[in-house]
């Protein structure tokens, strides 16, 4: 299904679907955020990437398993804490954020379904905004099987074309957002109208100036080198900050906790909360030994999971090539720097 919608009608489509909790990327704070919008009048679509990407929605950065109390000379009692049942929709997904959920699944339905993340993925639609422009001049999404207009993981993409949007669904989940604007809202588009919204896309892919060249090479070449000094040299600036792996769309590593609040009676919860592979003690043994106990290893491993180890076992890069790790790594680590040594050291 294609429509066309006019933007000033925008609001009045999204006020229809109040029947979901409607998340809009927003300016808040100095950076741009997938939140709640209160206000369909006040969304804007004009926003470069996000900050962080909008799985914290579907994979909260804390997620509460279950609470427990021990009361005074009683058996402990344990509730369990399940995402509520409330559908939402995602409006303004870039498509890199879009695919990123899509690796995810794979993640969180390998061997055993992860009911907290599955109950918020199967009720949250997401409506996709195509790059006309790219949203960072170190997206790379071309280099990993995406593009600026990719639909993978969307239920709509929706096409800026000036004063109108170019609607066009994906899924049924789609069809029902726009049949839930009823009549009058939408219109047919033309051939022209077609025409333009392929133009528009063709010329987006030029505008990604970055690349990782021969890509399909690097996890072969990647096979060879764990022992190579080529990730001592690459790690040496690195600050172990986490920000490349926490603003990153298809991490996923977390620690699970129990948090207590409350000594007499005992009272507390079980959290799950992200962690990073870049931290010194994510892989500490208790009995004190770490195998990735340095910088090296520890970029090693982020590269080879995403570009060997995701790919030998779910056939695709674990990457989307959005640049938020290149963007916001403080000290300049390039992982299309990184990516494209790996390339020559082979």
């Amino acid at each position: 299904m294609e429509k066309i919608l006019t933007k000033k009608l925008l609001p009045k489509w999204l006020k229809k679907l109040e029947d979901y909790t409607l998340y809009a990327p927003q300016f808040t704070d100095d950076f741009w955020s997938f939140e709640v919008a209160e206000n369909p009048e006040k969304i804007e679509l004009n926003h470069p990437n996000t900050v962080q990407a909008p799985k914290k929605i579907i994979y909260p950065q804390r997620d509460v398993f279950f609470e427990f109390t021990n009361p005074d000379g009683e058996p402990p009692e344990i509730k369990e804490i399940l995402p509520d049942d409330n559908a939402s929709i995602i409006i303004g997904v870039r498509p890199c954020d879009a695919k990123a959920l899509t690796l995810l699944d794979k993640v969180f339905n390998d061997g055993y379904k992860d009911e907290y993340y599955w109950k918020r993925r199967d009720n949250t639609a997401l409506i996709g905004l195509a790059c006309s422009t790219p949203p960072s001049p170190n997206c790379f999404c071309t280099s990993v099987g995406g593009s600026p207009h990719a639909k993978t993981g969307l239920d709509i993409l929706m096409t800026d074309m000036g004063d109108r949007y170019h609607i066009e669904s994906v899924t049924k989940t789609g069809d029902k957002l726009i049949n839930t604007g009823g009549k009058g809202l939408f219109t047919n588009p033309t051939a022209k109208d077609k025409k333009d919204v392929q133009h528009i896309h063709d010329e987006s892919e030029k505008k990604i100036t970055r690349a990782i060249k021969d890509v399909k090479k690097i996890p072969s070449v990647l096979t060879g080198m764990f022992e190579s000094p080529f990730w001592d040299e690459e790690a040496m600036s690195c600050l172990r900050c986490g920000i490349c792996t926490f603003l990153c769309p298809t991490c996923h590593c977390f620690d699970i906790s129990d948090e207590v609040t409350s000594i007499s009676p005992v009272k507390g919860q079980r959290v799950r909360t992200w962690d990073t592979c870049q931290f010194p003690d994510f892989t500490m043994h208790s009995s004190g030994h770490n195998p990735r106990p340095d910088k090296a290893s520890r970029l090693r491993q982020r590269i080879m999971h995403k570009y060997q180890y995701f790919v030998e076992k779910f056939g695709e890069y674990q990457c989307t090539g959005c640049g938020r790790c290149v963007s916001k790594c403080p000290v300049g680590i390039d992982i299309i720097e990184v990516l494209n040594k790996v390339r020559d050291h082979g």
